[in-house]
């Protein structure tokens, strides 16, 4: 039996937590912005893949286990930190202006790509751990790990949804080269600060 109280307060906690700004959210309404919602949903799917596993892997106490193993710890941090400074870098430049409709044609985002963000993002991982060791919603633990693993997947896909939608409106949004640039740029910084805050964390344990 699931207690709805705790469920409820779970799901509040989720929307607040998942929902916050990251890289993900930050490539979301940058893909949204730049490609479309025809093309981002493919970005979308990817990542809903992506951080589902994360989920999984987050209540099935996986991460706990490779907290244990600094080797591990360390190159996971490591690769993850690497894709999304890539991925900054790709967003900050993106093609603004009258070489947005070509950039458009040429290089749509991808499942994988979607799929590789959602795997990688330690801001996902701190969230999914935060919140499954916060709350109980059942006294029989395997419910209670698929209650919340359920909720979490619930709440990324209509938040990331919106995120993404969000990017399409500022997509028809008429900016200036410049001002579309300086948008750019700054989600490009938003996921690169959660790539230098995951190292500093790393440098500090």
């Amino acid at each position: 039996m699931i207690d709805l109280v705790s469920a409820g307060f779970f799901l509040m906690a989720a929307l607040a937590l998942l929902g916050s700004p990251g890289p993900a959210i930050a490539a979301l309404l940058a893909i949204g912005r730049q490609h479309g919602l025809t093309s981002g949903l493919r970005f979308y799917f990817g990542l809903q893949i992506g951080l589902a596993v994360a989920a999984a892997a987050a209540a099935a106490g996986l991460m706990s286990l490779i907290a244990t193993i600094p080797l591990a710890m360390m190159v996971m941090t490591v690769a993850a930190a690497l894709y999304l400074v890539w991925l900054s870098w790709k967003i900050a430049l993106a093609p603004v202006g009258a070489d947005l409709s070509a950039a458009r044609r040429a290089a749509s985002p991808t499942v994988v790509g979607g799929i590789v963000l959602g795997l990688t993002n330690p801001k996902a991982y701190i969230a999914f751990a935060s919140l499954f060791a916060a709350y109980r919603l059942s006294q029989d633990g395997a419910l209670d790990m698929q209650a919340k693993w359920a909720l979490c997947v619930f709440v990324m896909i209509v938040v990331d949804i919106f995120w993404l939608w969000l990017g399409v409106v500022l997509g028809k949004v008429r900016l200036e080269p410049s001002s579309e640039r300086l948008l750019n740029i700054c989600f490009g910084l938003v996921i690169l600060a959660t790539a230098v805050l995951s190292l500093a964390e790393l440098a500090a344990a």
